[in-house]
């Protein structure tokens, strides 16, 4: 199985490395030989490379800075979810009166509270901070939820059995058992932590990733702005690989279901 996995990831590399090759000559074919479309909107590899190579101080820059915020909001918004996820799953009483209030705020984007954040919080940075922690709590929640109910009865019949209670019973039974979901929660809020993080900082920060974009975006400098999106891709691509990695890790014991 180890070298069937390896293959498989191999060849799935190597395919994705062929697609982007072909992107990547198309779109010379049609900017940089062809000129189609409009030269300052779509400008060609030719503007692009030596942009990429001057921006790259000022790109890592606004890389720190992004996770300087991104990395504790997502953070805490795992912790709070998780938490609370087990305290409310628990116990059907709490999780009847609540999770009615849950399913209604999970859907609501939390760009919505952009306005009131800026006028509540004291700086920009703590008003990104709630806004992003918003957007991952709810997801992580539901599905710490939808784990905890997906447990077989069975198991904790099994556990209480042997004498499980307590806190115990959480970290050797509910929470293993739930994991699956759980990361499946993380998955979907950290994707929606990079669109709200790009959002925020288009707003009012004066560094980060997103800044990058809009700032060069307001001087019609296109060759820039591409560049910045494409290291925005290369950032949230390489953050999710490492997070599947983590997430085939701790959840080895799934691999054959």
């Amino acid at each position: 199985m180890g070298a069937n996995d390896a293959k498989s990831r191999l060849f799935g590399l190597i395919s994705c490395l062929g697609i982007l090759a072909l992107l990547a000559g198309a779109y010379a074919l049609v900017t940089d030989v062809f000129r189609i479309p409009n030269a300052v909107l779509f400008p060609g590899w030719r503007k692009i490379i030596p942009a990429f190579g001057l921006s790259i101080p000022q790109l890592l820059t606004g890389l720190a800075s992004s996770m300087s915020l991104l990395v504790p909001a997502v953070a805490l918004s795992i912790i709070t979810g998780v938490s609370a996820g087990m305290f409310i799953g628990l116990r059907p009483r709490v999780e009847a009166v609540l999770l009615p209030f849950i399913r209604a705020m999970n859907p609501l984007p939390s760009t919505m509270l952009i306005p009131y954040a800026i006028a509540v919080m004291p700086t920009f940075w703590s008003s990104s901070l709630i806004i992003i922690y918003l957007g991952v709590l709810w997801p992580v929640l539901m599905n710490t939820l939808h784990g905890i109910a997906m447990l077989e009865p069975r198991w904790i019949d099994n556990a209480r059995c042997l004498n499980l209670k307590g806190r115990h019973l959480v970290f050797k039974v509910v929470l293993p058992g739930a994991m699956p979901q759980i990361f499946a929660g993380i998955n979907a809020g950290l994707i929606r932590s990079f669109l709200l993080l790009t959002v925020a900082e288009m707003i009012g920060s004066k560094a980060g990733l997103g800044f990058f974009v809009q700032y060069y975006a307001d001087f019609a400098k296109y060759d820039r702005v591409i560049v910045g999106m494409i290291w925005l891709s290369l950032v949230v691509v390489i953050i999710m690989t490492l997070f599947d990695l983590l997430k085939k890790r701790i959840l080895h014991w799934t691999k054959k279901r």
